[in-house]
């Protein structure tokens, strides 16, 4: 959509909003499209394609005829938007309700419903300003789509179009295509599940995204029509889970304390004797893939015995690992935009899309600077100011100056004083719906805050607010937020309200030790069911996070927070502090694993040709990144400094050669 057509539909918009009784084809055509070609042929397909956009923008484009004439005359048709055609009905929160409205815009911390959280939340400020509200200590939860395989499915499911894709069958051990109607995805036992229609079985069927092995072909072309009242989350409560099982694996002596702290050893001569400098050991677990994406992080620390399928797993992931990091370098060009987190290329269809948002935004919230309205948008100041400046030149079809949007800027502080009847936000989108009432549904998982009424008495408004879109939320269910640990989170907890001093006993995954130190809690806050703390530690002099699930040991230790340090800014907290003696790091991410550099917080990308990335990304600590390059089995691979990359391959060959090459 090119800068011209996004005016003239804005144009069109506005013209079919402000009209009683409705506009003919040929007043549009000359007032609005100033066509003078005498191609009518070519006209009327231009104006079908800009009704059929502004269906897409949430408009239904009325046609009115004349009685006992037929629609098919365009002498006689006429065309209107009602004043509350698909209009956003209005929401009063409370600020407790705002609260937990916040906290489930924001727990899609990436990925396209994250953007779509984003957009909801602006829509609802568009009906006034948001409550002065304080997030509560210790509840941040964030939910972690499973990569760009979760964006593809999203949005195929909520156009409902089929998707192929290739997929290692969990019963066979063999790589299928697979052809499915989606009809919902939902998280269960750390894991993302897509349900839908399996064309090839001729039945419904579960598909775990983590066995996708390719990517996703959307067919377009094609639509299915979805079940009505699917629920995924009652699809998934359904499934069993797996049973538990024991593996044997030998653990290089000394090492892998994490690992250690959950294994037994395995009695004498009861399963074969160990290599020299290895130890035996027998580790319980449900999940094969789950165990294996562990082991093989592990290298030659660890060496899986059984079970067989165990085995497997481990050998494929290194073996996929050493041909990723074995590849060719693609030719790759860092984009010259200032450097920042990436995000997707911006469109005329999102122009056009937050123009339309803009404008209700600014008339509740008058006065705002340029710089904070562009930062509600995500976009730069430049960015914004030409959405306004095509925003100033868009009206009714006559162009008097009453008849244009009126918006000007004093000294930076934005003003509109003329609408046009785009003063209201047209209703959510699905994708809107489903990101915040699947937020909200998350955050049932959380005591603290299903106790209380606000939870509840928002996700009623939203759902009387988001109508049919609304009831499709059903497609999506999060994973359980609740942490598997609450005695430690209650003490961290208490900590950080008290602003008192803790000694806790911590181990250490990256540097395989086990650490005591004293830390003053800053704040809580999750990924998906993993909980971390923020804290500033004596022992480093710095600010820290920690896994809630890697203290081995906490109290009090009599002391006030000694430490005057706030916790980091912005809202989830990053699992990365940033420090000036980081090592900028080239990793190539395939499109399977592109979700990392956001995961990492990269700092430019370079999108490649087949979907996947290069990212430069800081780490402040390189010696666990041969662990890394393991553990995502072919995702991911280091090619600069070359130093790294080559130490990840002489890691993952020595593993393999555990397994006999």
């Amino acid at each position: 959509m090119s800068v011209s057509r996004t005016e003239r539909l804005l144009n069109l918009l506005i013209a079919l909003l402000n009209t009683k009784y409705g506009l003919r084809r040929a007043e549009l055509r000359a007032k609005v499209y100033h066509d003078t070609s005498g191609n009518d042929v070519a006209f009327g397909r231009m104006f079908e394609r800009d009704k059929n956009d502004l269906r897409q923008f949430g408009f239904d484009v009325e046609t009115v005829t004349d009685l006992g004439w037929s629609e098919d005359d365009p002498a006689t048709t006429r065309y209107r938007i009602g004043k509350e055609s698909n209009r956003l009905p209005d929401v009063q929160l409370n600020p407790g309700e705002w609260t937990v409205l916040l906290l489930a815009s924001q727990l899609w911390e990436r990925a396209a419903l994250g953007t779509a959280a984003a957009s909801a939340l602006r829509k609802l400020q568009a009906s006034g300003t948001v409550s002065d509200v304080e997030l509560p200590v210790g509840v941040q939860p964030r939910i972690r789509p499973a990569g760009q395989a979760f964006d593809d499915v999203v949005a195929a499911m909520h156009a409902q179009h089929p998707v192929s894709f290739a997929y290692l069958a969990g019963t066979t051990g063999k790589e299928e295509q697979r052809t499915v109607e989606p009809w919902g995805l939902g998280s269960r036992f750390g894991q993302w599940y897509l349900t839908g229609y399996d064309r090839s079985r001729k039945a419904p069927r579960h598909f775990r995204l983590s066995r996708f092995t390719g990517p996703v072909t959307v067919l377009e072309k094609e639509t299915y029509p979805a079940p009505p009242n699917f629920n995924v989350r009652a699809e998934l409560d359904r499934l069993p889970e797996l049973p538990l099982r024991t593996a044997v694996v030998d653990v290089r002596e000394g090492r892998l304390l994490g690992l250690r702290r959950r294994a037994t050893p395995v009695a004498d001569g009861s399963a074969g004797t160990p290599d020299a400098g290895y130890e035996r050991l027998q580790v319980n677990f449900r999940d094969a893939e789950v165990l294996a994406e562990e082991l093989a992080s592990y290298g030659p620390d660890a060496v899986a015995h059984a079970p067989d399928e165990l085995v497997a797993a481990v050998r494929h992931r290194l073996r996929n690992a050493a041909a990723f990091c074995a590849a060719p370098t693609p030719a790759y060009l860092f984009a010259d935009a200032p450097r920042g987190r990436a995000v997707r290329k911006r469109t005329s269809e999102d122009q056009l899309k937050r123009m339309l948002q803009l404008v209700p935004f600014l008339v509740h919230n008058q006065g705002l600077h340029i710089q904070d309205v562009a930062a509600r948008f995500g976009v730069t100041a430049g960015e914004l100011e030409s959405d306004l400046r095509i925003l100033i030149c868009s009206g009714l079809p006559e162009g008097y100056p009453d008849d244009l949007l009126d918006i000007h800027w004093e000294e930076g502080h934005v003003y509109i004083t003329q609408d046009l009847d785009l003063k209201r936000p047209v209703r959510f989108t699905v994708d809107e719906a489903c990101a915040l009432l699947t937020g909200l549904e998350t955050l049932n998982g959380l005591p603290e805050l299903a106790e209380g009424g606000a939870l509840e008495s928002v996700t009623l408004k939203l759902m009387a607010a988001a109508g049919e879109e609304g009831l499709r939320a059903g497609s999506l269910a999060g994973p359980e937020v609740g942490p598997a640990d609450s005695a430690v989170l209650d003490v961290v907890r208490g900590a950080i309200q008290e602003r008192s001093q803790l000694r806790l006993v911590y181990v250490s995954a990256q540097r395989d030790q086990v650490s005591e130190r004293d830390v003053d809690p800053l704040r809580l806050y999750s990924l998906d069911n993993t909980w971390y703390f923020e804290a500033y530690c004596h022992s480093a002099q710095g600010l820290r996070n920690f896994r809630l699930d890697r203290v081995q040991e906490v109290h009090p230790n009599g002391n006030p927070s000694s430490t005057q340090v706030r916790p980091g800014e912005g809202f989830p907290a990053k699992l990365f502090t940033p420090n000036d003696d980081d090592t900028t790091v080239l990793v190539q991410l395939t499109r399977q694993g592109a979700g990392l550099a956001d995961d990492y917080y990269a700092e430019r990308v370079a999108p490649l040709p087949d979907g996947g990335l290069v990212a430069e990304i800081r780490f402040g600590s390189t010696a666990w990144l041969p662990m890394f390059v393991a553990q995502h089995g072919g995702a991911a691979r280091i090619l600069e400094p070359s130093e790294l990359g080559a130490a990840a391959l002489d890691w993952i060959e020595a593993a393999l050669a555990r397994y006999g090459g």
